[in-house]
């Protein structure tokens, strides 16, 4: 009974550590979501109290993102020497009298189309006529025609009434009668001040909110980190200058953008006669705000307008070809010329934010969406507790290359794994890749096996993607092995290069096998290295890890090797190591074997690397892609192997020379 209590004394210590690990995890997962619980309630109430308080909230985002527009120039203005008032109130000043010029032209610009809409109606009645004959022809919009005009007859028909009387008198119906006032001219003045004292308010309240927050521009800036990040300082700053510059930025590039679409495509539409060509340039500098969808509805007007004006039909196709050539300009050439105006955000989070935003606060919202999501983006980048607004909005990539191999790899996807390491080798070569990518995605797949997070059913679904991947680019190492030679060529004449850590010597006339050390993932490594080897030139091989059993290791043809050389992620296998190495030193004794212990991050120094040739009896240990190939070509001559010797038993030599002189 002593001796059962004893032998499991270790498992009930390990069930208890176990039990105490699940308990923490569980402890874990729980904090996590209670740390969750507050940020996702604080955000919900946040959009609520948007809101329905609209009304307070909308002028001052329009007052603060006309501040981040403003403040570079008044900034500018102060370093020239201008008094801090002046700067401030001739610039707001300034703006103000382009907004409001801006918007006394777009309206008489409106009134005027309003007022000629009228005399295009003959024309839009003989282009629809003129389609209707075209349709004729082929009996569409007949049969639709006639559909409609039956569906029209069903529903006005009355419904039967089933009465007794058949001569019952009709219900008759009230007359309407409207009575008319003359009104007074207070009352004629109420109606036209009422609808525009909002608009006013809103207007006025925005222009004095903009000049107190340019006065007080760097006391709200400190009143502002004391209250949030007084912690943290330059987590603090950094976001605010962030926010500045990205929303300033955008807003500046963003109107330089549209002025040099809207001014172009006035002058075009007034060279093609299209009534009220300058509304529509100013239209569409200011739709061009509006993501995506401000640019269809700058150019339906115009082309509806073309519809109508002509009875032909050159002047629409005319319209549709300026603004194709216009989106085209602005697009590709002058956007990219203008790099300050990308904002961080992704496209689909463009949308979104334009779809929640116009649901907010309506269409204005819908013009400051993009800025409004750009501070949001700064604020989920510098504080931890909203970082998910950066995950969801952002453009930048959320996993690192390898975690985007590893899961492709594991959810057996090595078609889009290819795509994108055919991305990657735009920029960089197949060695840098596997040593950078690919090898660091296998090393988490390996973490994930030791620790019993991988079945052997998924490590194997990824050691099969993964050889699947490398024969998808055995095209590019192709490729790679014909610009070898040219890259040769020009180091051997240009002698003077620095050597970079990718430049690898020329395998020509060597022989080198490359063998999986303990698993299939091992494997893929080594057919990684031997594809790289390929490239150099090398008579390159790969060998599965079950070749170095005992009873298959005899069969593994070595004769002409220069190099045999151990793929090893696992390094645990480091303990068995040394003897595979005295096996393949026996038996090729002419060649160097060697060992390459993947590793990503913290390689060991040189001193640590010695004693583990020493301890491994190797020719060489290295840790990364490039030492590999360069170890594997190597011309140094294999290091001997030490033989050990048996420890003899104390008294072994005096017993046995008794027994000599007995005999």
């Amino acid at each position: 009974m002593l001796k059962f209590s004893r032998a499991n004394a270790p498992d009930r210590a390990a069930a208890a550590s176990g039990m105490q690990q699940i308990a923490l995890a569980r402890g874990t997962a729980a904090a996590a979501q209670r740390s969750r619980l507050p940020t996702f309630v604080a955000t919900a109430a946040t959009v609520a109290l948007l809101y329905f308080a609209r009304d307070v909230f909308l002028p001052l985002a329009i007052a603060i993102l006309l501040t981040f527009a403003l403040a570079p120039l008044v900034s500018k203005l102060r370093r020239v020497g201008c008094p801090r008032s002046v700067a401030v109130v001739g610039t707001v000043t300034i703006a103000f009298l382009f907004l409001f010029a801006f918007s006394g032209v777009v309206a008489m610009q409106v009134s005027e189309v309003a007022q000629n809409l009228p005399t295009y109606q003959y024309n839009i009645v003989e282009k629809v006529r003129s389609l209707k004959e075209t349709g004729s022809e082929s009996q569409i919009l007949d049969r639709l025609g006639r559909v409609m005009e039956r569906i029209n007859i069903e529903i006005s028909r009355p419904e039967p009434e089933l009465r007794a009387s058949p001569e019952a008198e009709p219900e008759r119906k009230p007359v309407l009668v409207e009575i008319f006032s003359p009104q007074r001219p207070v009352e004629t003045l109420k109606n036209i001040i009422n609808p525009l004292l909002g608009p006013l308010a809103t207007t006025g309240l925005v222009l004095v909110v903009v000049i107190f927050m340019l006065f007080e521009r760097e006391d709200l800036r400190d009143r502002f980190i004391r209250l949030v990040g007084y912690g943290d300082l330059h987590r603090t700053t950094e976001a605010l200058q962030d926010a500045g510059a990205r929303v300033g930025r955008y807003l500046l590039m963003q109107l330089v953008v549209n002025i040099t679409y809207g001014i172009p495509l006035a002058i075009g539409l007034s060279l093609l006669g299209i009534p009220n060509a300058v509304l529509w340039g100013m239209l569409a500098i200011l739709l061009r705000f509006v993501p995506y969808i401000g640019p269809v509805i700058a150019a339906a007007l115009p082309l509806f307008l073309a519809f109508a004006a002509a009875p032909g039909w050159s002047l629409l196709i005319w319209t549709a070809a300026l603004f194709i050539v216009l989106e085209l300009l602005s697009n590709n050439v002058v956007e990219p010329w203008l790099y300050g105006s990308r904002t961080g955000l992704s496209p689909l989070a463009i949308i979104v934010s334009a779809i929640f935003w116009a649901w907010l606060w309506g269409p204005v919202g819908l013009v400051l969406s993009t800025p409004l999501t750009v501070c949001l983006v700064v604020l989920g980048r510098h504080v931890p507790q909203f970082e998910f607004l950066e995950i969801l909005l952002g453009n930048e990539p959320v996993l690192d290359p390898k975690e985007r191999l590893y899961q492709r790899l594991l959810a057996g996807d090595p078609d889009e794994a290819t795509d994108n390491a055919e991305d990657m080798l735009e920029e960089k070569y197949l060695v840098e890749f596997y040593d950078t990518v690919a090898i660091p995605a296998l090393l988490l797949a390996e973490r994930d096996r030791a620790r019993g997070a991988l079945t052997s059913a998924q490590a194997a679904q990824i050691a099969q993607s993964a050889n699947t991947l490398i024969a998808n680019l055995e095209e590019i190492a192709g490729e790679e092995e014909g610009e070898e030679e040219t890259s040769t060529e020009d180091q051997e004449s240009d002698g003077d290069g620095e050597m970079d850590e990718y430049d690898l010597p020329t395998g020509d006339g060597k022989s080198v096998l490359c063998v999986g050390g303990r698993g299939d993932l091992d494997d893929v490594a080594a057919s990684m290295l031997a594809q790289t080897l390929w490239i150099q030139g090398a008579d390159a091989a790969q060998a599965g890890h079950e070749v170095l059993k005992a009873g298959n290791i005899k069969g593994l043809k070595l004769e002409g090797r220069n190099a045999v050389v151990l793929s090893v992620l696992d390094q645990d296998f480091m303990r068995h190591a040394k003897f595979t190495v005295r096996r393949l030193k026996r038996m090729a004794p002419a060649a160097r074997i060697g060992i390459v212990l993947w590793q990503e991050n913290g390689r060991p120094g040189a001193t640590e690397r010695d004693q583990l040739i020493e301890s491994m009896q190797a020719d060489f240990v290295v840790f990364g892609m490039g030492d590999a190939v360069r170890e594997a070509l190597s011309d140094a001559s294999p290091r001997p192997l030490k033989l050990a010797h048996p420890k003899i038993a104390p008294g072994y030599a005096m017993r046995r020379s008794k027994r000599v002189e007995r005999s």
